[in-house]
């Protein structure tokens, strides 16, 4: 059996949130794939806004160099935003995937619509965005917020993960979707046990975007180098920048 590895960046600075990301992709990975999960070492705790996901995005390139140093062939970005998608394409030999695009490309393959449960409202517009940018906004029954924060997911109460439940039988019932999309990493452990009590499918991103890189590596495919995700032209880089050369 073919041998991966595949780098699973948690683009915020939650240690709990990159456990959980991590054992999630470990749980669907193939035996012979190694899953190198990673966060930076600074930046934000949770990923809420565009202002938080323009500080992300520069510790997923940070990221992305380090995992190709530690022989990532591959990498998914595990924050429902895709901070720093494209840019990190560019700088990534292997594919690189993000978890909102893939779930979404998945959820297109089981269902002819499907519905979106997320963290907050302002997530909810963020990812109407993508909808429109990735080509599947016509897919897309309805947006659904449990309107608690992103670190909600980690801090044992519980809470945040009934809402989650709450959110996908409420999706379920009104919007007529024949599938589920999880709106967040730090969800990915939620999808199995929704998958079984609702008897749709409820995808996680970060499980999806695993499944994806290692067929792309299984068929020997990586970013095209060809076009605008070339390297980046070389030039001088100063300060903090040095590091991503």
């Amino acid at each position: 059996m073919s041998e991966f590895c595949i780098q699973v960046i948690n683009p915020n600075t939650s240690p709990e949130m990159t456990h959980t990301i991590a054992m999630a992709a470990r749980n669907v990975a193939l035996p012979g794939t190694t899953i190198l999960a990673s966060s930076p070492s600074q930046g934000v705790m949770s990923i809420e806004g565009h202002f938080d996901e323009a500080i992300a995005a520069l510790g997923v390139l940070e990221q992305i160099k380090q995992g190709k140093a530690q022989g990532a062939q591959g990498h998914v970005i595990a924050c429902f935003g895709d901070p720093g998608l494209l840019a990190a394409r560019e700088l990534a030999a292997g594919p690189v995937v993000g978890i909102a695009e893939a779930a979404m490309h998945m959820a297109t393959l089981v269902a002819t619509r499907f519905s979106i449960v997320t963290t907050l409202p302002r997530t909810v517009i963020i990812a109407r965005h993508l909808l429109r940018q990735y080509g599947f906004e016509h897919h897309c029954a309805a947006l659904h917020a449990i309107d608690l924060p992103v670190l909600a997911l980690e801090d044992g109460t519980g809470l945040a993960q009934q809402k989650v439940r709450e959110r996908c039988i409420q999706a379920k019932r009104e919007d007529n979707s024949g599938a589920i999309v999880l709106g967040c990493g730090g969800m990915a452990d939620l999808a199995g046990a929704l998958t079984q009590e609702l008897g749709i499918p409820v995808i996680d991103g970060v499980t999806a975007a695993v499944k994806m890189v290692e067929s792309l590596l299984a068929l020997g495919l990586g970013t095209s180098k060809y076009g605008d995700l070339a390297y980046p032209n070389k030039k001088p880089l100063s300060g903090y920048f040095e590091q991503l050369c």
